[in-house]
Formats: C-alpha cells, sequence, structure tokens
C-alpha cells in the first residue's frame, strides 16, 4: 500500500479525511506450507468473541455531537493559565502530534506566546505506545512538529514521546536489525537525522500495579520498579544530561481501592522519594481534582485529593491529598532554593528481606536537614535512630525538631458500597521535640514521617 485510493467514502467529499487513507477489510496472517497452501493464524468471525483480537495505530475522526460527554469539558489555555495552578510559574505544555498537524501545534503556541502565557517545556504527543505506534513513524511527526514549533520560537524546550505507564523498557515488534526497544529505536532515528537536540527531555506515566490485583506488599518493590523504568531511559542511549520527566501518575491505569486506603498515602510518598533519588527530575502526581465516589477494582474509592457528594460538598481529604502536602510544604519547599538529596541506609526488613522503612533525605536551602520515613509495616512501630555520616565524621538532629506524621491511626477508609468513606480523617500529627545524639524516633505502624531541623557534628 504506497498511494491512498484518494476516494469519497460513505461520508461525502466535503472533508479531505474522508478520501485518504486506507480502508482494510479483513487481514491475513499466516504462513505459506511446504505444498503451497497459505496456513491462517487468524480467526475470522463476525463478533469480538471469535474474532482475533487485532489493533490498529489510528481511528477515524469519528467523533460528532451526538457523542459530547454531558458530565465535563477540556479546559481551555486561558483558564488553565488564569486559573492559579501554574502558581505563575512556567508550565509544561501539550501538543496532540498523531492526530494532528504541524500547522496547528505551532498557532497554539504562537496564541500562547501572544497572550503572555510562559512555558517551560513542549510534551510532544500522548501515549504513542499505547496508540500502538511504530517508533520511526513517531520520531518522523516528532522531527516534523519540531520544525513547525521551533519557526515560532527556536528556544522551546521539546520531548516526549510519553509513554503509557510502564516498569520497564516498552518492546516493539524487531525490526531488520533485531531491535526490538521502542525508546531505542526512536532516539536512534533522531540521531541518524542528527536531530537528537531536539529531544530536551524523556517523559512518561507511571501506573507500576494492576487494579485488580494490587496487595500490601506491592510497597515493597515500589523503588525496584523506579529503578528499572528510569535505567531502561540510560540502557537505550539516553545522555544522562537528558532529563527523565514523570508526567502523568497513579498507582494503576483503573480505579483501585487502594487509591483511598492509607496505602496510597505510603506509596506516593515513597515513589516521589525513590524517583528523585533514582534520577528523576520531574513528578506529577495525577488526578488531583475532587470527584465524588465510584466502584472500582476491590471496592470503592476515588481516584483523587477530595471526596465530595453528588451536589460537590466536600466529604473527606483523602490520604492522597495529606500525603501530598506533606512531600511538598514539610519535606521540601517551594521557591526558596536549590535542595539536595541524599542516600540513606535504613535496615529494617522482615524476614523475607523486604524493606519495611524506607526514607528519603534533603538538606534544604534554610540549611535544615529533613528526613521523609515511610512505614510499610501494616501491623508494627519501628524506633529509629537518626546519624548523619561524611567523611568519617558523624552527626545528629540537634536543637528543637519539627516531627509530622499522618499515618493508619489518622486516616482509616471504611465502607464497601457506595457510602465508603475515611474515618477517622484528621490532618498529619504535628509536634516539636528537643533532640539529641542517643534520641529515638518512634515510627507509628502504616505511616509517613517527616523530620526537620538542624544537624550537629557536620560542616556544610
Amino acid at each position: 500500500m504506497t498511494q491512498s485510493s484518494n476516494q469519497p467514502g460513505p461520508h461525502g467529499t466535503d472533508d479531505l479525511r474522508h478520501r485518504v487513507g486506507y480502508a482494510i477489510y479483513e487481514v491475513y496472517v499466516g504462513r505459506l506450507e511446504t505444498n503451497g497452501k497459505f496456513a491462517d493464524f487468524v480467526n475470522h468471525a463476525a463478533n469480538g468473541r471469535g474474532q482475533t483480537a487485532t489493533y490498529c495505530s489510528s481511528t477515524d475522526p469519528w467523533h460528532t455531537v451526538q457523542d459530547l460527554s454531558p458530565r465535563g469539558d477540556q479546559t481551555g489555555w486561558d483558564i488553565f493559565f488564569t486559573s492559579g495552578i501554574t502558581n505563575g510559574l512556567p508550565a509544561l505544555i501539550t501538543v496532540p502530534l498523531i492526530y494532528s498537524v504541524p500547522e496547528d501545534a505551532a498557532a497554539m503556541v504562537a496564541y500562547l506566546k501572544k497572550r503572555g502565557y510562559p512555558i517551560s517545556w513542549v510534551e510532544m504527543d500522548e501515549e504513542a505506545d499505547g496508540q500502538y505506534y511504530m517508533p520511526e513513524d513517531y520520531a518522523t511527526l516528532y522531527i516534523q512538529f519540531a520544525d513547525a514549533i521551533h519557526k515560532v520560537d527556536p528556544t522551546l524546550k521539546l520531548g516526549g514521546p510519553v509513554f503509557q505507564g510502564i516498569n520497564q523498557d516498552v518492546s516493539v515488534w524487531p525490526d531488520a536489525r533485531g531491535r526490538k526497544s521502542w525508546f531505542g529505536r526512536f532516539y536512534d532515528y533522531l540521531k541518524a537525522r542528527n536531530r537528537e537536540g531536539d529531544l530536551t527531555f524523556a517523559s512518561f506515566e507511571i501506573y507500576p500495579f494492576e487494579a485488580c490485583t494490587m496487595k500490601w506488599d506491592d510497597l515493597y518493590r515500589n523503588r525496584e520498579l523506579t529503578r528499572k523504568t528510569l535505567q531502561a531511559f540510560r540502557d537505550d542511549g539516553l545522555p544522562a544530561a537528558i532529563p527523565l520527566m514523570n508526567t502523568e501518575s497513579n498507582l494503576c491505569g483503573s480505579l483501585s481501592v487502594f487509591m483511598s486506603d492509607i496505602f496510597s498515602a505510603l506509596w506516593l510518598a515513597d515513589n516521589v522519594g525513590s524517583f528523585f533519588a533514582e534520577g528523576g527530575a520531574l513528578y506529577v502526581h495525577s488526578p488531583i481534582e475532587p470527584s465524588s465516589i465510584e466502584h472500582g477494582c476491590q471496592g470503592y474509592a476515588i481516584w483523587g485529593n477530595v471526596l465530595t457528594d453528588r451536589e460537590g460538598k466536600i466529604i473527606n481529604y483523602m490520604a492522597f491529598y495529606h500525603a501530598g502536602r506533606m512531600i511538598n510544604e514539610e519535606w521540601v519547599t517551594h521557591r526558596t532554593g536549590m535542595h539536595h538529596l541524599y542516600s540513606v541506609d535504613v535496615g529494617i526488613e522482615d524476614a523475607a528481606g523486604n524493606a519495611l522503612v524506607t526514607s528519603y533525605a534533603v538538606r534544604r536551602p534554610d540549611g535544615n536537614w529533613a528526613l521523609l520515613l515511610i512505614n510499610k509495616d501494616r501491623d508494627n512501630t519501628h524506633p529509629v535512630q537518626i546519624v548523619f555520616e561524611s567523611s568519617g565524621a558523624a552527626g545528629h538532629f540537634s536543637g528543637t525538631i519539627r516531627v509530622v506524621t499522618f499515618g493508619s491511626e489518622q486516616y482509616v477508609w471504611r465502607g464497601a458500597d457506595a457510602t465508603a468513606h475515611a474515618d477517622p480523617d484528621l490532618p498529619p500529627v504535628v509536634s516539636s521535640v528537643d533532640a539529641s545524639a542517643q534520641m529515638v524516633f518512634t515510627l507509628p505502624k502504616a505511616s509517613v514521617t517527616v523530620l526537620r531541623g538542624e544537624v550537629a557534628g557536620l560542616t556544610a
């Protein structure tokens, strides 16, 4: 198929899209036997259950006014930039690619610049792998769109390919050289044309677990999943200087009761910490908007931060909400300068060798140290004694230390029907203690804790 039929279809001739491309009635895949007969591997049937599953990389623009959803709408750029959600900072924006044309992307960028909206990065399309798109085809479009966008603003930083939720390298049908890595082949295509400079960041989504089979023990393998995900890009040839960005993430790709359980707070804290500890550059958790209860795998839950009733009245602030505030306001702090991340050894394990406690340490711009500690043990508290080590010297928390804890004592998700809710639903517990070298901190069961203060015994 090297030339489109260019024939008008049943929808008429008013739209070019009606007559560009190919209409495939049936596909036969198999092999020629020694007797010359064709052995078809495809089951052909008039219904989906009998037919062998097939996947296509594009769909017709079939949407009509009858397909509009009365339950919501997409937010326009003006509302997005003026709503306050960007905090007045340059925003990462996205442009459609596979189902669009370069001129549309250029026009959108021109509009945003004319309105004075600040842009940090431009993410090129979404989930090309989930569209069953070949990496070389995506790369071809990537270059075309990059040319169009850079004619408007040559300084804009572009990136992709926005993989759908992944735990490892994305494989694709092998090419003539036997290469199966989607990203590796995409990046090789750019390099072969001296266009790798157009990829200033690599982006992807994180949805590590299966909604219907998720269990508490999945928390124990979280950091290893993060490490494998990020390392796959480097193994595929992506230079260390190009940042890795998670631009969408949650526990899983469909609704799960674990999203509303205390499990979600522990996972979010551990996932954010491990992401940066393993070399990630930007982390976005989503969705965060208020929503009403729905039935998902293993029970009733919501996706985001705030549970509301059908009239929009707030019922609960969710575990995600409290953990997110602790991460962004207690562990790190915004608009104050550079944070420095340090490795932490804990050594608290169960009989199977699972790490029951994980921790991530930052030295904040104000000189204070903050430890994010996650106790993944559902049933037991764990005592910890904090020691800071550097070049043979040892230090410890000193003076008044801020302690912020949120866990199963503050939040429990209850209910097996549409009345499910959190009870108790209390905010994190905040306290202050006078620290010393011998002090032992007790981490409550199933909890996230932030310890913050000055450290004595070490120079900056």
